[in-house]
């Protein structure tokens, strides 16, 4: 049976299928749809027993299935097929929204203990700060991003924060430097960034994404372990405003709720891959109290300096946090 392995930040998963072109593709490419948008390294690795977890699909003619037993996921159905006919190729097994992208998240946390926050994440070098901007799709994470990187902070992640917090340590680990950012963002407010020879009509502006390559505004180093300074942050970004508030959160149950949610999102959420074939989050009691737990300890850390709600305009965002990366 065709087979192969893959490794995303410290979590190994084996894949095997009775059909070579059912399998993960080496290297990813960099698109909308790419893992790559999820983890900043998705990478080959040998195959062997002794993996956190496997990924069975057997492409046969039956209506499309799956079961997970310890570690194994078996799925069994049209795979083939239905990955040509998938009219968004993010919700299916390998695409960013999809099965291994939720499964990697899974296994990441249960085995190795780190957290997996939707957050980008930004780090101001001279004063050893760094910025967690949390939150899902529509929240102003875009936002924040890009206008802390014209304020000259340095990429960390775009996408998917990692974190272990195990006792008095923590480390955070470089998510994914690729981020999907709508053309009409780009064109309008961030024009800086567009990639070289655009070419887009004005009526898909507002409809269509690019994977933007932004590696070049990363950090040095692909670990920070217990910065001076963590301000995390939940935004909420609209136009029109007159100023920008900025309230802490101070009730440690509140906080802990609000990242807990955010964490959990993915782990818990029901999915429809290929259009049609609706799979279960992977989420566990036992995991979800170890969770709760691991909050706890990363926000009783002597580096966590601010949690905090913030309702802003685009141009204002980060006006309450700080003025230029450049001051020491």
């Amino acid at each position: 049976m065709p087979r192969t392995a893959v490794k995303i930040l410290e979590a190994k998963i084996g894949i095997q299928s009775n059909k070579k072109e059912c399998l993960l593709r080496f290297p990813s490419v960099k698109e909308v749809e790419s893992l790559l948008t999820d983890f900043r390294c998705v990478d080959e690795c040998p195959f062997s027993s002794y993996l956190d977890g496997y990924i069975v699909i057997k492409d046969t003619d039956s209506e499309p299935s799956y079961k997970i037993s310890g570690s194994k996921v078996l799925f069994r159905g049209p795979f083939t097929r239905l990955s040509k006919k998938a009219a968004d190729k993010r919700f299916t097994l390998w695409g960013n929204q999809g099965f291994l992208y939720r499964y990697a998240l899974y296994i990441l946390e249960k085995y190795h203990g780190i957290l997996n926050l939707h957050a980008c994440v930004l780090y101001h070098e001279n004063k050893d700060i760094l910025y967690v901007i949390t939150g899902g799709p529509g929240s102003g994470k875009t936002v924040f991003l890009l206008s802390g990187l014209q304020k000259g902070l340095k990429l960390f992640s775009t996408e998917t924060a990692h974190v272990r917090a195990d006792g008095k340590d923590m480390t955070w680990f470089k998510g994914p430097l690729l981020d999907n950012i709508r053309w009409g963002t780009l064109i309008h407010d961030f024009p800086e960034y567009l990639p070289e020879k655009t070419s887009l009509s004005p009526e898909k502006a507002w409809t269509s994404k690019v994977a933007l390559d932004l590696s070049p505004f990363q950090t040095e180093t692909d670990k920070i372990s217990n910065p001076q300074e963590i301000h995390i942050i939940f935004p909420r970004i609209e136009e029109g405003r007159k100023k920008c508030f900025l309230n802490p959160i101070k009730n440690m149950k509140e906080a802990a709720k609000k990242l807990f949610d955010n964490i959990s999102q993915k782990l818990t959420e029901t999915v429809v891959l290929y259009d049609s074939f609706p799979v279960l989050g992977l989420d566990e009691q036992e995991l979800a109290i170890l969770r709760l737990a691991a909050v706890d300890r990363l926000l009783r850390h002597p580096s966590i300096k601010k949690v905090a709600s913030m309702l802003s305009t685009p141009k204002k965002c980060w006006e309450s946090l700080f003025t230029t990366a450049e001051e020491s």
